[in-house]
């Protein structure tokens, strides 16, 4: 499902419960410096990172300071993060004007909340140039918080170099059935640089069958609730996107590969790799 880029007034794009994804949840909020922004959200644990500016979060009697070091894009600094336990009301307040992501994952326990500070974030690159493939994954909520998060993945996903594809072999995530492949939803918000690029998110449901294609552009959301999904840029243009997972059963990401193009796991240098982060 491709959600097309609006204002959505600080309210949720992809609300608790929704009826493709439920496992996951997204809100985009704007706020001026000195602006202040409260939330709960019930059954779901939540991570909060700054696209641009600067941020204060307060949550389960803690405050983190100073969360957030980009300035005029996505793609200017390191980005940085704030966990929020599930059920545990959260207030942001913005250092100087800012763009929010909050991404969630249905979970019934309640953690405790951490900050993701720039050097502590999970950096991996892989593909090439020549096989179309090349980009580079921040991971802010990876492997490394495995015990202290309950089913949520938050990740930024950037086309390395002008045009190109991502998401390739084509994947899927969508039944739990270990130890092939695990319930994972998915939701997307993708940006280009510049703003006037877009791209194409491909949606297959079933191997050598047609699927859907939808053309996404800059502040697009994208809904993978099943299917194999890859996504590609048009050339002279980079893509990003803010990538959730929520898991049904389990927090580590188990991915198939599609069959028909499974093989080409051999041919893009660094895949593996990839796929062992996603934990």
């Amino acid at each position: 499902m491709h959600i097309a880029p609006h204002d959505n007034a600080n309210r949720p794009i992809v609300d608790a419960d929704h009826p493709l994804v439920p496992l996951v949840y997204f809100n985009r909020i704007r706020l001026k410096a000195g602006e202040t922004f409260g939330y709960r959200v019930a059954g779901y644990e939540t991570c909060i990172v700054p696209a641009t500016g600067t941020v204060t979060v307060e949550t389960a009697g803690e405050t983190f300071a100073d969360i957030g070091t980009r300035g005029a894009d996505v793609w200017d600094g390191e980005p940085e993060g704030v966990y929020v336990p599930t059920d545990t009301p959260a207030t942001i307040t913005a250092r100087i004007d800012t763009e929010c992501f909050i991404a969630g994952a249905r979970f019934a326990e309640t953690l405790r909340p951490f900050a993701v500070r720039a050097h502590q974030i999970d950096l991996v690159q892989y593909g090439s140039d020549d096989t179309k493939t090349h980009r580079k994954i921040k991971h802010i909520l990876g492997a490394a918080y495995h015990d202290r998060v309950g089913r949520l993945l938050v990740s930024e996903l950037f086309t390395v170099g002008a045009g190109g594809w991502s998401g390739f072999p084509s994947h899927k995530h969508d039944t739990d059935r270990l130890p092939e492949e695990t319930r994972h939803d998915e939701c997307y918000n993708f940006r280009f640089r510049p703003n006037t690029g877009s791209g194409l998110q491909m949606l297959q449901r079933q191997d050598n069958e047609p699927g859907d294609a939808y053309h996404i552009m800059d502040g697009s959301t994208v809904l993978i609730d099943r299917g194999y999904h890859p996504c590609c840029v048009l050339p002279g243009y980079e893509m990003y996107y803010f990538t959730i997972l929520g898991g049904l059963s389990q927090r580590s990401l188990k991915q198939y590969f599609q069959p028909t193009h499974a093989h080409q796991l051999h041919t893009i240098p660094g895949i593996m790799d990839m796929v062992a982060k996603f934990k």
